[in-house]
């Protein structure tokens, strides 16, 4: 989600109560939409990071140091000269805006004690960072915004400094009922939409938690809401700001399977049936959230190509399967020829030169038959016609068959390939995914370069009773895990008919709870192209009836004794542990 007015609330809580009093000792400007302040508190050194990004408009604190210009820029230069030794009063926020009002308090040159504001709007690619004195004139901006860039405000050093308010936005820190009835007067918007447009700090995550809270789909009109029903809605949101209000927050990230979905500075039941994980402070959830959402999205960036590979090759063999799943079908005709040959060497002595068909009785199905006949050739010439035309079905048969499951193989060894594409989490996977694809031909290595090193361990999970489960990430941990690292006396699951990942629970020679079986089965739906199913097959066997075929691609293997069971691929409660 953009980050919205209440996570800003929870930002300032906090900079308020790790900042306040604290005295300016650096400031610098390492990138020319940022800022790194460090400010000395009873407590100690912070370092402070504010980014006017449009990409990622942000403050972070507890950040690494970073290098700056060795010239300072401008705007640098102007704020060390006003409060480059300046005392932090005070950190403010207009109502629910996405504003931060640092109060800033120092002497000038005449000696006399002053108060500026370092202004910092995270309003996306409308963010700034901008310098005003004690009557809100601008004294400069770290982004100049002219009138032939915006109608609406400039930010240029002398103009008087404002916030924008667009469509008489009401500030619901301070509205009464009258003022929340008049603010969703536009009767053709849905109620989820009249909230977030219509209130400042408001983002559509949090409007459809107050729909949720009162009761209303989100989707309801405006217009089909009486007085009493909106009195609901507007009892349901002051209730929900009680908590902004008294700086109660509870910082959290949702994640949807093992990504991150959204993060909320505070509880959001309509997001109940997720997991989460809760944070003490928005900063570190912020950082977290940030970096695991950049690093997914890395991942997906360094992969097409890998995945172009895979998909080429895939609907490649796809067509070229079912194409000969096609040909197979007109063999299946094959055994009528060999009969017609002879049914006509057994008949054959009734025909007449010169007739055109053959009509007897059909001794295999016990049914008259009419077979054509070439009239210039004789019966015993017809017949070998019949018998040359089934061996030549039966010839494309025998090959066909070797054909369908080499082409199969592959198709399924391809969505494997798949399946480990859409688990890898880290360019580690990547890297071991790319190698799979140059052993096997798919990408050619290119002559004299040195190969990549990289350390690349399975999935390692602990399950409620304490038993230690491993889960392949590729064709080749999965190889590793069942052929190298599993004894004999381990189980073995993987989700049944499905591309998925190897599952190994080690058993320690004791004989596992009903639990443990049943946390390995979700596992193993989980890592597999079934992921998300409600019900997903798992067959499972101890390790010493696995086998590999001769010959079999990474990943593959054979087995007669197994047992199977029904699971979904719910892994929130199994835990994980971070190494292999």
């Amino acid at each position: 989600m953009a980050l919205d007015g209440i996570a800003v609330a929870a930002m300032v809580a906090e900079l308020n109560a790790a900042l306040e009093g604290g005295r300016i000792n650096k400031i610098a400007q390492p990138e020319k939409d940022e800022l790194l302040i460090n400010i000395k508190t009873k407590t100690g050194a912070n370092r402070l990071l504010i980014s006017a990004s449009p990409s990622l408009p942000l403050i972070f604190t507890e950040v690494e140091n970073k290098k700056s210009p060795l010239t300072a820029p401008g705007f640098c230069m102007l704020l060390r000269k006003h409060i480059g030794s300046g005392r932090l009063l005070k950190v403010t926020q207009p109502g629910l805006e996405r504003v931060i009002y640092f109060h800033i308090e120092h002497y000038d040159d005449l000696g006399d004690l002053k108060e500026k504001r370092l202004v910092v709007e995270l309003m996306g690619k409308h963010s700034n960072i901008i310098f005003i004195d004690e009557n809100d004139m601008i004294l400069d901006s770290i982004r100049h915004v002219s009138g032939n860039v915006s109608s609406v405000r400039e930010v240029l050093p002398g103009r008087t400094y404002f916030i924008p308010q667009l469509g008489g936005v009401v500030d619901p820190l301070t509205m009464d009922f009258p003022s929340f009835q008049a603010a969703l007067t536009q009767k053709g918007l849905d109620l989820k939409t009249a909230l977030f447009k219509n209130f400042m700090g408001i983002s559509p995550v949090v409007a459809e938690e107050l729909c949720f809270l009162s009761g209303f789909d989100s989707r309801i009109s405006i217009g089909d809401l009486d007085a009493d029903q909106l009195f609901h809605v507007f009892n349901q949101f002051t209730l929900f700001l009680e908590d902004v209000k008294n700086h109660n927050f509870s910082p959290r990230i949702y994640y949807e399977e093992d990504a991150p979905f959204d993060f909320a500075a505070l509880e959001l039941k309509h997001l109940q049936s997720m997991t989460f994980v809760p944070y003490e402070s928005i900063f570190t959830l912020l950082f977290d959230y940030y970096q695991k959402k950049n690093a997914r999205t890395r991942i997906k960036q360094k992969s097409v190509d890998l995945r172009h590979v895979i998909n080429t090759n895939l609907e490649r063999n796809v067509k070229k399967y079912k194409l000969q799943l096609r040909q197979l079908e007109d063999t299946k005709d094959r055994d009528k020829y060999k009969q017609y040959g002879e049914l006509i060497n057994a008949y054959g002595y009734e025909l007449k030169e010169g007739d055109k068909s053959l009509t007897a009785l059909n001794y295999y199905t016990g049914e008259e038959v009419t077979i054509k006949l070439d009239e210039t050739l004789s019966a015993s010439e017809n017949a070998q016609k019949y018998f040359a035309k089934y061996n030549k079905k039966k010839r494309t048969f025998e090959a066909l068959e070797a054909l369908i499951k080499e082409t199969k193989s592959e198709v399924d060894y391809l969505q494997s390939l798949s399946t480990a594409l859409d688990i890898a989490t880290g360019e580690e996977d990547l890297l071991q995914l790319k190698e799979e694809l140059q052993n096997g031909g798919y990408i050619k290595k290119r002559q004299g370069k040195k190969k990549e090193k990289y350390k690349n361990e399975p999935l390692h999970y602990l399950s409620s009773d304490g038993y230690h489960i491993y889960v392949g990430k590729n064709n080749l941990q999965n190889d590793y895990l069942t052929f190298s690292f599993a004894t004999g006396g381990d189980w073995w699951f993987h989700a049944k008919e499905a591309p998925g990942s190897h599952v190994i629970v080690k058993a320690n020679g004791e004989e596992m709870p009903d639990a443990t079986f049943e946390e390995a089965g979700r596992l193993a739906a989980y890592y597999s192209s079934k992921r998300g199913a409600d019900k997903v097959e798992i067959d499972y066997s101890l390790k010493k009836n696995i086998k590999k075929p001769a010959g079999g691609k990474p990943g593959f293997v054979i087995y007669h004794t197994n047992y199977s069971l029904i699971i979904d691929s719910d892994i929130s409660q199994i835990k994980r542990l971070e190494d292999a």
